[in-house]
């Protein structure tokens, strides 16, 4: 059985057309329930990740909706009319797992909900695009075991797999990547999840989207 998501967005068409995706996805995603809310994602704990459109109201885009998502613990994927770089880069600082547009399609939106339910990172063209353009100031200093720890843990599906290959202890990796987030924070350029630590690597040049 597949993955179970909410759909937060305000347009029936785009709500339908999400659901008849996830209906012919393979393994099928499970759509739990939908809405133009915010609530609807907040009131089902079990949805394994949470579709959102970042305009939900005519003004500004729903960035503290978003931020009541992620601090609800709740893997966002982002999905908006807003193709602008800094809208992509600000969601991900918030915390959303990923970011795409509208015009991206299922070709995209269906392989970021499996991973994002994975805890992989997803990067469309859009995104990748907007990680890439970035440069903007405040890239920190990390230590070279620092530095390998992290790319190590972007290459793996466990941070279980990143201790075994380092002969560390899960909880050392863990101490590693919490300094480079503190790092990051301090830098004014928060990372609070993996994929917005991904997007820190790729606009510092630590990576590129051929690694990825």
């Amino acid at each position: 059985m597949g993955p179970s998501i909410v759909i937060v967005d305000d347009h029936p068409a785009i709500v339908d057309g999400v659901r008849s995706w996830c209906a012919r996805a393979d393994p099928e995603i499970r759509v739990l329930a939908s809405g133009p809310r915010v609530e609807v994602a907040l009131d089902e704990p079990e949805a394994e990740a949470v579709v959102f459109d970042l305009q939900l109201a005519p003004g500004a885009p729903a960035f503290g909706d978003l931020t009541r998502l992620v601090d609800a613990g709740r893997r966002v994927v982002v999905y908006s009319q807003h193709a602008d770089s800094d809208t992509a880069l600000r969601c991900l600082e918030l915390g959303a797992a990923t970011y795409l547009t509208k015009a991206e399609g299922p070709e995209h939106l269906i392989p970021a909900l499996y991973a994002v339910v994975e805890d992989r990172p997803y990067t469309p063209p859009v995104l990748g695009g907007a990680m890439a353009a970035d440069r903007r100031p405040g890239r920190p200093v990390l230590s070279e075991r620092e530095r390998e720890v992290l790319l190590a843990w972007f290459e793996s599906d466990s941070k279980q797999l990143v201790a075994e290959r380092f002969h560390l202890s899960v909880k050392t990796v863990d101490t590693y990547i919490g300094r480079v987030r503190i790092k990051y924070a301090d830098a004014g350029r928060p990372a609070t999840t993996k994929a917005a630590l991904v997007a820190r690597a790729l606009q510092d040049g630590l990576i590129d989207l051929a690694g990825l």
